[in-house]
Formats: structure tokens, sequence, C-alpha cells
């Protein structure tokens, strides 16, 4: 697979462009499209995600040689599902508990993002659980981890992905559990070589743990 040979610096200018656009988006959707169009706000605001992630990843992709679905093997996709299942009882069960009794304040964000989950639960569960993990695979394993290791190593290009990609989550429990799944999915690229099977993996466990977090409050 023709990868790329990246530069930290260009690392740094994309990530930072997707921040960017997060905040873009969520400025939008908090300061004109709640107060203009309260009744439709949280499809207008997944319709604005969904543009700006396809923009992004077109924009990506005419510089730099991505291949997302290549290198998609059986054994790949049953590895993938098992880094999901990983992730949750690693994360969700173990880690983040922890995580959560050292950075309360932390805690205390991470909830109210929650209950503004369960307010939209459908748009949320696109957001969450395939927008989301589509371009920052795409953009973390395909692009970033892809095209470091060429410059600075595998292990160099594991480690500087994984936080970017925390750094990313903006929340200090978030970003450590962040950093943690970001090592075992560029592992995960590293054995396949599939940006493909990374996302799966990703979905997998952003929707695991979405179910069992919104679940009891729907059943409410």
């Amino acid at each position: 697979m023709g990868e790329n040979t990246l530069k930290i610096s260009h690392a740094i200018m994309w990530t930072a462009a997707y921040a960017i656009i997060m905040f873009i988006y969520t400025f939008l959707n908090i300061a004109v499209w709640r107060r203009t169009f309260p009744d439709y706000a949280e499809w207008i605001n997944i319709i604005v995600i969904m543009i700006c992630a396809a923009g992004f990843i077109c924009l990506l992709k005419s510089k730099y040689n991505i291949h997302i679905c290549s290198n998609v093997t059986l054994a790949g996709i049953l590895l993938a599902v098992l880094c999901s299942v990983l992730f949750f009882l690693l994360l969700d069960k173990c880690l983040d508990p922890v995580f959560e009794s050292v950075f309360p304040g932390s805690e205390q964000d991470y909830q109210a993002t929650i209950q503004n989950l369960v307010k939209s639960p459908f748009t949320s569960l696109l957001q969450v659980c395939i927008i989301a993990p589509v371009i920052e695979e795409i953009l973390m394993r395909g692009f970033i981890l892809g095209g470091l290791k060429n410059n600075y190593g595998v292990i160099g290009a594991l480690f500087i992905s994984a936080l970017f990609f925390a750094i990313l989550h903006f929340n200090m429990v978030q970003t450590l559990s962040a950093f943690v799944c970001g090592t075992i999915l560029g592992l995960l690229y590293i054995k396949t070589s599939s940006v493909f099977c990374c996302i799966i993996a990703h979905c997998g466990y952003n929707l695991i743990s979405y179910i069992t977090i919104i679940y009891p409050y729907i059943n409410m």
C-alpha cells in the first residue's frame, strides 16, 4: 500500500483544522440553530456535521494517498470486533471509573454531555457511533499514523497519533481513555494495515458504550 511520508507539522495542521471544524459546527448549533430553529436544531446540526465531515475527508484525500477500504480481511474484521469488546471492558468497566474519581470536574462535564445525548438519541447515535469514528480513524490512523511512521518509526508514530487523538476529546477523563483507545487502535492498524478495520473497532466500541449509557434513560 502506497503510504504518505508525513511531517509532524502537517499532522498538527490537519488535526488543528479538524478541531476548528468541530468548534465551528458546535458553535453554530449552540448559538444559531438552537435559538433560531429549536424544533429542528439537532437535525440541522447533524446535516451540517455530515457536510463538514465529508468535505474534510474529500480535501484530505485529494492531497494525500489514503486507502480507506483496502486490506480488509475476515480475520481483520473479527479482530476489530474483539477490540470493540476489549475497549468496553477495559475502559468503561475498569479505567474510566478510576479516571472519574481522580477528575470529578471532568466527570461532571461528561455527565452533562450524556444528558445532551439523551435529548436527541437518534442524531446523537449518528454523530457518536458513525460520523466521528469514520473521520477520526481516517485522520488519525490512515493519515497521521500511516504517514508519520515513515519518518518517526512505528513507536513514535503510534504515540503521536494516540496523543493527538486524545487531545481532540477535550475532557480529562475522555482524554486519558482516548489515549489508551488510540494506542490500541494504532496497534490494530499496524497489524491489519486497514483503516476500515479501525473504523469497525471504533464504531463498535462507541455503539456498545452508547447503548449502555443511553438505554437506562430511555427506559426511565
